[in-house]
């Protein structure tokens, strides 16, 4: 026992230690890998077919169709299928990849956002002398600079607060994120340093002064997770992959081998989900990278097969800005129940999250009531007195399912480590699962290298390392200025396109609209207080994107950041795609429904409505709410979904009445019941149900002298 707990303090102590417990060979195994990053891919020895412009879905729909047989065919449009298609394509092998719904429309969208080692996964190893765990954090780090070197337009670094209220936990925790900087070694983003209380406040002034002693700060990255899956799916296209979304396996196609009489898979039968149609692809490996959904595949290869998937739900929510600095994450290392919760901005919002609960296998998770408030409460336990943490806040929430690999004896999804599992069945099906996004890329290195050592496949060694992704090349942090000075683009509109698309922004701002005005001159907003523009609608149909869900949840992120900016662009969305893609009106209506739907459940909207009405019904008949409704669309001539002082105050201009506007905002304070604001149609309602029960039936609004009718375009009751 002495012995042991000496060992962990020789581990605590530094990177020299480390030789002494795992092994020198290892660390010398370590160091060679490190090295490898410095050496970057030779780009001119790959040919890009398509570096130009890409082939169009209905093209790679055709060529998987049409191609006798493909070297590898991936199963999985997540972050390791568009690995594994990039790292096969990049061998020179030929590659196909179908995912059944949108790339990235999974998990892989659904994450916290950060490029990470995993520092809790570090304690455990060091607090466990647990050498997988202490391995798969040290990878983790090194694919994490890979990751922010090939795509620095779509990551960066962030720093991290650590806040300590207690003082024996200051060297404890400042001892244990020190060693996270010496496992990552030269690959260190920034070295991590301990603040003061004041200097902690004046960084991160939102939070709880009491009893804090101090914070300690250490870096990881952040990215735009849909984007860079999208991304890596993209570059591998450029390379020669035949991709296509929307595209499920109906069963997978198998043969007797001559010399074996065994069954072995031999491609999969697939079915364009757009056109029903379906169709045979051909592939010497089938490789299943389909994250939650894992073990389907494996059961359509082996009815038998033991499941060795877990599911565990992740909930993240999303509040204002407001509620952290620009550039300053914050982690909470022991909340109630022992789960770790990080508080990051993003996209200028606020991210929190996320939960940790087992959960079924599902392609539409759903955000529970319980966890957004689980969440909330711990937010609260931190953020000072002076931030109200509100329920209305929360602009959007949604629920990505971790494919964990299960161990059968364990009973909790805490416990499971993230790490991944290569294995190959008797019929040669290929499964890649567990894992986690940072080491997509190595995940998808060790799946061909066992892919190509079982199947025989003639195959180079993996040149993924350094291997720039699509946008990468002739980005730099400047790069906006140029879409400013030379398209007329708003500031705020060109650093998105910038940091979206990197190189590639050009060619959006190309097919960018005019506005007709003086500034901008181009770059027509989807919605007012969002850098999306009209013109990515139809780039993004360029990049595969079929449906109006696509486009608010992962070739614009508007979903994920307000589910109601995303209602409002919608009639919008539709309206572009349903000209380009030649929708008749049935189904651009339902695209509308489905992308309303999805809103509504899968981003947290149903779960605002509920809350903003929870404290009291509505009892109003129907004529009444029709009416009423009517009245809040002469405010709301937008359509924006809310309506503000300025709303009122512009009608009440023009019919000539005036009301000074402290006692205005004062007026629609009383029914704006999430305080964000913005009054809603259910709280407007709401409003009026209020008024009426008080015997003061009208508009919510106090009256004005002249009370016109609503007929003259005023706001009688």
């Amino acid at each position: 026992m002495a012995f042991r707990k000496a060992l962990k303090r020789t581990v605590m102590v530094g990177g020299g230690a480390i030789a002494t417990v795992f092994g020198l060979s290892q660390v010398i195994e370590y160091r060679k890998k490190q090295a490898r990053l410095a050496l970057v891919a030779a780009e001119s020895e790959l040919k890009v077919p398509f570096a130009d412009e890409l082939p169009a879905r209905q093209e790679q729909l055709a060529a998987l169709q049409n191609t006798e047989e493909f070297d590898v065919l991936v199963v999985g449009g997540g972050a390791t299928g568009v690995g594994c298609a990039l790292d096969a394509v990049t061998r020179n092998l030929k590659t196909a990849l179908v995912e059944r719904s949108d790339f990235s429309s999974g998990t892989s969208s659904r994450s916290t956002k950060l490029i990470h080692g995993g520092v809790r996964y570090l304690q455990k190893a060091i607090m466990q002398l647990d050498y997988e765990q202490y391995k798969m954090v040290k990878e983790a780090l090194l694919e994490r600079a890979n990751l922010l070197e090939i795509a620095p337009h779509l990551s960066a670094p962030l720093p991290i607060m650590l806040p300590v209220y207690k003082w024996w936990q200051l060297p404890y925790y400042w001892a244990g994120i020190k060693m996270y900087d010496v496992v990552a070694g030269i690959y260190c983003l920034k070295s991590s340093y301990v603040l003061s209380k004041s200097k902690a406040l004046e960084l991160f002034p939102m939070l709880k002064k009491d009893k804090l002693v101090g914070a300690i700060v250490y870096y990881d990255g952040q990215h735009n997770d849909a984007r860079m899956n999208l991304a890596i799916g993209l570059t591998a296209a450029r390379y020669g992959a035949a991709v296509a979304n929307y595209t499920e396996v109906v069963h997978l196609l198998k043969s007797t081998d001559p010399q074996t009489g065994k069954q072995k898979v031999c491609g999969a039968h697939c079915r364009d989900v757009i056109t029903g149609k379906e169709f045979d692809v051909k592939a010497k490996c089938v490789i299943n990278a389909t994250g939650p959904f894992t073990d389907s595949l494996r059961k359509m290869d082996n009815q038998e097969s033991q499941n060795i998937c877990q599911p565990s739900a992740g909930v993240h929510i999303v509040i204002p800005g407001y509620y952290s600095p620009d550039n300053m994450g914050l982690l909470d290392p022991a909340t109630s129940d022992g789960r770790v919760i990080f508080f990051l901005p993003w996209e200028n919002m606020t991210i929190a999250g996320t939960t940790d609960t087992p959960t079924s296998v599902t392609a539409h998770p759903i955000p529970g009531e319980d966890d957004i408030n689980f969440i909330l409460r711990e937010v609260r336990n931190y953020l000072s007195a002076d931030v109200e943490v509100r329920r209305g806040d929360v602009l959007a929430a949604w629920s990505g399912i971790r494919p964990l690999v299960t161990d059968p004896n364990s009973k909790d999804t805490q416990s499971i480590c993230r790490n991944h599992v290569v294995s190959i069945s008797d019929s040669g099906l290929v499964t890649i699962a567990g894992g986690k996004w940072t080491t997509y890329r190595s995940m998808a290195e060790e799946t061909l290298d066992a892919a190509v050592e079982r199947l025989a496949l003639s195959a180079g060694p993996c040149k993924t390392v350094g291997l720039m992704l699509d946008g990468a090349k002739g980005w730099t942090p400047t790069f906006y200025i140029r879409l400013v000075q030379d398209y007329g683009l708003e500031k705020e509109v060109a650093q998105h396109l910038a940091s979206t698309y990197g190189a590639k922004a050009y060619d959006v701002a190309k097919i960018a609209q005019v506005t007709g005005q003086r500034w901008p001159i181009v770059g027509k907003r989807l919605v007012s207080e969002f850098p999306y523009i009209e013109a990515e609608v139809l780039y993004a149909i360029k990049e595969y994107a079929c449906t109006a869900i696509d486009i608010i949840a992962r070739r614009t992120r508007l979903g994920f950041l307000n589910v109601q900016a995303a209602d409002e662009a919608l009639p919008r969305i539709v309206e572009i795609m349903g000209k380009e893609l030649d929708w008749s009106q049935e189904k651009r209506t339902a695209e509308l429904d489905a992308a309303r739907k999805f809103l509504y459940h899968e981003m947290g909207y149903r779960s605002r409505s509920e809350q903003l009405t929870k404290t009291s019904e509505i009892n109003l008949d129907y004529q009444e709410v029709v009416r009423y409704k009517k009245r809040f669309h002469k405010f709301d001539k937008e359509r924006k979904g809310f309506i503000t002082t300025v709303d009122v105050q512009q009608v009440l201009e023009n019919i000539n009445v005036h009301i000074d506007e402290n006692s205005l905002h004062e007026i629609l304070n009383e029914v704006d019941l999430n305080k964000n604001g913005q009054v809603e149609i259910d709280e407007f309602l709401q409003g009026h149900h209020s008024a009426d029960e008080r015997g003061e039936k009208g508009s919510g609004v106090r009256q004005p002298t002249g009370h016109p009718d609503e007929n003259s375009g005023g706001i009688s009751g």
